[in-house]
C-alpha cells in the first residue's frame, strides 16, 4: 500500500508539474504539446514500474538465498527449503497440467456417460490402448472395473483412477543418497533420449537437496557430449571431469578420484546413447559399470534408464533390455510436455516394474521432478 501511495503522488506531482509549465506557456503565447497520456494511466504504469522494480529485487535476492549468499536485506533471508518448496509445487502444477492437455484422450468424454454398459468398456479399452498404456495393463485395469459392477460414468472415473494408483504405486520410490562417499549415479539410456539434459537437471535438484555435486563426462563417442555436459557444469556451479577421447570407463575412475579429492558427495556419471541391439556397444557399458565397482565398492549406487516418453511402447522394451544388461535401479522418463501420452508409464508397472524416480515435465532447469502415482494417474484421467 505503501508503495502504491508514493507511486500515485509521484506520479501526481509529476503531472502537476507539467501542466504548470504548460500554462506558462499559455501565457505566452508558446505553442504546447498535448500530454502524452491520461492522468490515469500516467498513474497506473507509475504504479506497474514500481512494483516491477520490486519484483526484480525479491526475485535477484530469494536467487542469492538458494545460492547460499546471506548478505542480502532482511527482507530477503527467507529459509532455503521453504522457497524450493514454493517452487516445487508451483512448477508441478503446471508441468502436470501440461502433461494433460498433451495427452488428449477420449476417455473424460467417455466416462461423461451416465450409463456403464459392455460398449463404454470396449472404447475405453481402446483409449486406454491409445494413450500407450499397452495391452497387458489395460486388459488388466478394465477386467477390474468390470468386476465392480458399476452403474454410473462418475464412479467408473473414480475407480479408474484407483486402479491407475494402485497399479504406479509400487514405481513411486525417492532416490535416497546414501553414506557412500562418493555416492555414485550411472546413466544409460538410447540416442537422443535427454541423459546429458537429465544429468544437468539431476545435479539441480540434488544441490537444492544441499548436496554436492560433481559430473563425468563418460559419452566419449557423441560429437559435442562433453561440451554439452561441461555447458551445464557452467550453469550448476559443479566441476565436470571429462576427458578430450579415450575410454568411459577412465572418464568414470579419475571422476570418482577426483571426487574423493574434493569431498563432492555424488559423481553422476554421462555415457554414451546405443540401441540394446547393438551388443558391442552394451558389452562396453556393463564394463562402465564394471571399472566403477573396482574402482569403489558398490558402485555405482543407482543405475538409471533414461527414457523419452515419446517412443510409446518401444520404451518398455527398452527398460527391459537395459535392465537384463545392467539390473537398472531406476527410470526416468523424459519429454512428457511434448507429443507423448505418457501411459508407456503403466505398461512398465505392469510388465517391468523398475521404479520411476524422475519425470521430466519441461525444458527449464527446474522440470525435472520426483515421480508421484496419485498426480499421475490424476493427469491420464483428468
Amino acid at each position: 500500500m505503501l508503495d502504491h501511495h508514493h507511486a500515485c503522488r509521484a506520479a501526481r506531482c509529476g503531472l502537476e508539474a507539467e501542466r504548470a509549465a504548460a500554462g506558462e506557456k499559455i501565457e505566452a503565447g508558446e505553442p504546447v504539446e498535448a500530454l502524452a497520456e491520461p492522468v490515469e494511466q500516467r498513474l497506473a504504469h507509475a504504479v506497474r514500474r514500481r512494483a516491477q522494480s520490486r519484483l526484480r529485487r525479491n526475485r535477484d535476492a530469494a536467487a542469492a538465498v538458494l545460492a547460499g549468499d546471506d548478505s542480502q536485506p532482511a527482507f530477503a533471508r527467507i529459509h532455503r527449503s521453504m522457497v524450493a518448496a514454493l517452487s516445487w509445487a508451483a512448477r508441478l502444477k503446471a508441468g502436470l497440467a501440461r502433461t494433460r492437455e498433451v495427452l488428449n484422450t477420449p476417455v473424460p468424454v467417455l466416462l461423461a456417460r451416465r450409463r456403464v454398459d459392455e460398449s463404454l468398456y470396449e472404447e475405453l479399452e481402446a483409449a486406454l490402448l491409445q494413450a500407450d498404456c499397452g495391452v497387458a495393463a489395460t486388459q488388466a485395469i478394465v477386467s477390474s472395473l468390470r468386476r465392480k459392477k458399476l452403474e454410473d460414468g462418475e464412479a467408473l472415473r473414480r475407480a479408474l483412477k484407483d486402479a491407475l494408483v494402485e497399479l504406479l504405486l509400487p514405481l513411486e520410490r525417492k532416490l535416497e543418497i546414501t553414506g557412500a562417499r562418493p555416492f555414485v549415479i550411472m546413466l544409460a539410456g538410447v540416442n537422443g533420449s535427454g541423459k546429458t539434459t537429465s544429468i544437468g537437471k539431476l545435479a539441480h535438484w540434488l544441490q537444492l537437496q544441499g548436496r554436492s555435486v560433481l559430473l563425468a563426462a563418460g559419452d566419449t563417442f557423441r560429437a559435442a557430449a562433453r561440451e554439452q555436459l561441461v555447458a551445464w557444469g557452467e550453469r550448476n556451479a559443479v566441476p565436470v571431469i571429462a576427458q578430450p577421447s579415450g575410454d568411459p570407463g577412465a572418464v568414470l575412475f579419475d571422476a570418482l578420484g577426483a571426487a574423493r579429492a574434493r569431498g563432492a558427495e555424488v559423481v553422476i556419471a554421462d555415457t554414451a546413447g546405443r540401441l540394446p541391439t547393438q551388443l558391442h556397444l552394451m558389452e562396453e557399458i556393463r564394463k562402465v559399470k564394471r571399472v566403477a565397482a573396482k574402482a569403489q565398492a558398490g558402485a555405482p549406487h543407482e543405475v538409471l534408464l533414461v527414457l523419452d516418453a515419446n517412443t510409446g511402447q518401444n520404451a518398455l522394451a527398452q527398460v527391459k533390455a537395459f535392465d537384463d544388461a545392467l539390473g537398472l535401479t531406476g527410470l526416468v522418463v523424459t519429454k512428457l510436455d511434448g507429443t507423448a501420452k505418457g501411459g508407456v508409464v503403466c505398461a512398465i508397472a505392469r510388465e517391468r516394474p523398475v521404479p520411476l524416480l524422475f519425470v521430466g515435465v519441461g525444458e527449464d532447469i527446474d522440470d525435472l521432478r520426483p515421480f508421484a502415482a496419485r498426480d499421475f494417474a490424476e493427469a491420464l484421467v483428468g
